[in-house]
């Protein structure tokens, strides 16, 4: 009985390690809507919060 419930626990930790690595669509954009200095994401086209980004 315990190896079964072991067994379905690592199975289901696989499952979700394989939806873990997927690529998120539209990932790369929020990445690029950051602040290079800060790390915050930028709402608009203006400067960031911090003051030390430039426009993008």
């Amino acid at each position: 009985m315990i190896f079964k419930i072991v067994t379905l626990f690592l199975v289901g930790m696989a499952v979700l390690a394989m939806f873990g690595k997927l690529k998120v669509p539209g990932q790369k954009r929020l990445a690029s809507a950051k602040c290079p200095k800060c790390g915050r994401y930028r709402i608009g086209r203006g400067t960031c919060p911090c003051g030390k980004a430039g426009k993008g």
